[in-house]
């Protein structure tokens, strides 16, 4: 079994910045795919940035986006910069074992953290 804890959400100005941090605690390993997905109000979640062997961004995200990882610290980071109000979210933290191939697809990830609100004003 793994364990996710999301922080660091809150409320910023559009143009704005936010880092967002998952603690991995439990049964972990290296290997599993470490990946962010957003729930926006009345949409479905959707894939924000994962990594593998490399690292994987939604087009809406590419460029203003960075997903990190922290072995030794068991820890998954989203820096989040040029932030606008359709970012505003719950963000996910997920893990699993996933071939890179389907690191996109929510369904194919094992474990997720509670979500952590994400609000941009314009």
């Amino acid at each position: 079994q793994v364990h996710l804890v999301e922080s660091g959400g809150g409320l910023v100005q559009a143009g704005g910045s936010l880092r967002l941090s998952c603690a991995v605690s439990g049964r972990t390993s290296s290997t599993y795919v470490m990946a962010w997905f957003r729930q926006g109000p009345g949409k479905e979640r959707e894939f924000v940035a994962a990594i593998t062997w490399r690292t994987l961004y939604a087009d809406s995200v590419k460029g203003r986006f960075t997903i990190s990882r922290d072995n030794a610290k068991n820890t998954v980071a989203l820096q989040m910069n040029s932030l606008k109000p359709e970012d505003t979210a719950v963000y996910y933290c997920a893990a699993g074992l996933v071939i890179d191939t389907y690191a996109r697809f929510a369904a194919r990830y094992d474990f997720w953290g509670q979500g952590t609100q994400v609000t941009v004003s314009s």
